[in-house]
């Protein structure tokens, strides 16, 4: 008896077409990544080599000179302070952002009449440029603005201040304008992970005799874990990098007491033309935003462990 006979081998063009649609994804992004290869990869690539030359911004000629502008940039008193203001701004922008955007979402989740209209009410700030936001708070906190009008009215002219020409007060005015525009958009994402979160785990939690606050703790905060993560990863990097709403309302003034690292290297770029060590002040903010963000993602993922 002879064996059955193998199926046939399909014909070339359906193996070519088989062999197409498994790569068909990567075709498709082929192009996205072309961009971004060529618009932030090399030029970030280019960056860091300028870093380590005296490159002028216009000529073609420039000599490596090693770590010097790294050494210029650490021993710089300007970046210094611009170093320590960027880390605090972020820190306290990360810290209450979030937290209002917690405690905002916990409200919407459990309010039923006028949800919406809230969530729009909320969010609204988010839609503005910050360049915006910034200057509608710069009317705010003037010397003859909204918010010493207020104090004036309530008998507490000895509140009254210039907010944004202070030392003392003009970064954290500041702070209250990021917090103000973006303490919506952490409620966004806040709000969704409450809604992924199944009724029926807080109901057998209820009937169990847990309180609020016992599922808060036990249930829905580590169930928050992945907005929670997203949330602290984009307000903390935006922190970083913050340029706008600096640039709108003081300047980086007064003297350098909100100077941050983005406003120093602009200004050492387009003001100083000190281009070489503008882009090393870059490189390190980088690193500095790479390093703090793995730092705060690896501690989230180990307290939801």
């Amino acid at each position: 008896m002879d064996p059955p006979a193998s199926p046939a081998p399909p014909p070339q063009h359906v193996r070519r077409r088989r062999s197409i649609g498994v790569h068909a994804p990567w075709w498709f992004a082929l192009p996205a990544v072309a961009i971004y290869l060529f618009i932030v990869v090399v030029p970030s690539l280019r960056g860091a080599v300028f870093s380590f030359t005296d490159w002028n911004g216009l000529s073609s000629d420039w000599d490596f000179v090693g770590v010097a502008n790294f050494i210029e940039v650490m021993t710089n008193r300007r970046a210094l302070a611009a170093l320590r203001n960027t880390v605090l701004l972020a820190f306290v922008v990360t810290v209450i952002q979030n937290g209002i955007g917690l405690l905002l979402a916990l409200g919407l989740n459990s309010v039923v009449k006028s949800r919406m209209l809230l969530r729009v009410v909320f969010f609204a700030p988010v839609v503005l440029t910050p360049l915006v936001s910034g200057y509608i708070w710069s009317y705010l906190l003037a010397p003859r603005g909204a918010v010493n009008a207020a104090l004036t009215s309530l008998g507490l002219e000895t509140w009254t201040r210039d907010w944004l020409g202070d030392p003392s007060t003009a970064l954290y005015a500041i702070c209250l304008s990021i917090i103000w525009q973006f303490s919506g958009y952490s409620m966004v994402i806040f709000l969704a992970g409450l809604q992924a979160i199944p009724e029926d785990v807080l109901e057998a939690a209820t009937l169990d005799g847990a309180g609020v606050w016992r599922r808060f703790w036990n249930i829905v905060l580590p169930l928050l874990n992945g907005a929670l993560v997203i949330n602290l990863m984009l307000s903390l990097i935006g922190g970083l990098k913050q340029f706008d709403q600096v640039m709108a309302m003081t300047g980086g003034g007064p003297g350098v007491a909100t100077e941050t690292i983005s406003t120093t290297i602009y200004k050492n770029a387009f003001s100083s033309g000190q281009y070489p060590v503008s882009i090393a002040l870059a490189v390190v903010m980088t690193i500095l935003i790479a390093i703090l963000a793995t730092i705060q993602y690896r501690l989230t993922l180990r307290k939801a462990d």
